[in-house]
């Protein structure tokens, strides 16, 4: 039997019962059509998941029922930050989804001097809105406890001068320098640039190591921007973290 992860945004407890939000309701009553007395596993992003059982279901509400909190030990020990370009579409989506997956900390989108997304201000609210939600189903697929954020989107100029205290990487297929040069931090804190299709601009290498960042390879073969990340994340957990 499939038992679906759910993420639910309030305080849980052992041996209470809670009415599902409506958009939880849709998903798990309307489209999965799950009826009573069904497995759940639940979670709330702050560590761990409980066994839950469908209940009290009728047209328009439902229930859960939670019994016992299962810790959960699968965060990467790395905390990586994302600066992740912006990029049109599916290929964003897919970068976060598969980031999450990956292990990220959080995720930072960036526009930058060759981005191709130009968000007007009353959209940005919506798709920072669609990024998290894209963030929190791939956490519930994976198993992960807790949901890495989505920052609103900065300019790459204004984040590059936010990050301290943390060994700063820039993907850059013209460096020389493998990612395996580096040592991980005592902090575990890693902040990950990653330019758009068309690559970050030499002004904008420039001006990322001029505020500490190190410009790395990650091989011979140039990777797209929604690859980069999980191949970038792929290989810091490798290194120092727990693959």
């Amino acid at each position: 039997m499939r038992i679906p992860r759910l993420f639910i945004d309030t305080d849980l407890n052992e041996n209470t019962t809670i009415t599902l939000p409506d958009s939880t309701f849709q998903h798990v009553c309307k489209v999965l059509r799950l009826k009573s007395d069904h497995p759940l596993r639940i979670f709330n992003s702050r560590g761990g998941q409980y066994h839950a059982t469908l209940c009290d279901v009728e047209k328009r509400s439902a229930s859960i029922s939670i019994t016992q909190f299962e810790p959960l030990n699968n965060e990467s020990p790395i905390l990586v930050t994302v600066g992740q370009t912006l990029s049109r579409g599916e290929r964003m989506d897919y970068a976060i989804q598969k980031s999450v997956e990956a292990g990220v900390y959080a995720i930072q989108p960036l526009f930058s001097e060759r981005c191709e997304v130009k968000l007007q201000s009353d959209r940005i609210e919506k798709r920072l809105q669609h990024w998290q939600q894209v963030a929190i189903s791939a956490a519930e697929q994976c198993g992960r406890g807790t949901v890495p954020v989505v920052h609103p989107p900065a300019e790459l100029t204004d984040w590059l001068v936010e990050c301290k205290d943390m060994l700063k990487l820039t993907l850059h297929h013209h460096s020389a320098k493998p990612i395996n040069k580096f040592e991980c931090p005592a902090n575990k804190q890693v902040a990950l640039l990653i330019g758009p299709e068309g690559g970050l601009s030499e002004k904008e290498v420039q001006l990322s190591e001029n505020n500490g960042f190190n410009a790395i390879t990650l091989g011979p073969r140039v990777l797209r921007t929604e690859t980069a990340p999980i191949v970038a994340l792929s290989v810091i957990n490798t290194l120092w973290g727990d693959i």
